[in-house]
């Protein structure tokens, strides 16, 4: 398993946002199932680890946390139509 930081943490969250769109399988079912509220409420927790982080963290984990909010807020308007 790698190891767990706050990039994996991210990644792991924009993951989870991917099977709420049904954009890629569920790994628990392996299956798409769509669910755009759920898909929201954790774009939206991104959006408040984004200011409750503000300031304490890397150059690099602020362009990674910034670029994926943009690319799932852009992907979920496109989905929810």
């Amino acid at each position: 398993m790698p190891k767990i930081n706050f990039a994996t943490f991210i990644f792991s969250l924009n993951s989870s946002v991917l099977v709420q769109l049904g954009l890629i399988d569920d790994p628990a079912t392996g299956k798409k199932t769509k669910n755009p509220l759920l898909a929201k409420q954790t774009i939206d927790i991104l959006g408040m680890l984004e200011e409750k982080t503000r300031g304490n963290l890397t150059k690099d984990e602020e362009t990674m946390l910034k670029n994926i909010l943009y690319d799932l807020r852009m992907i979920y308007v496109k989905e929810k139509g």
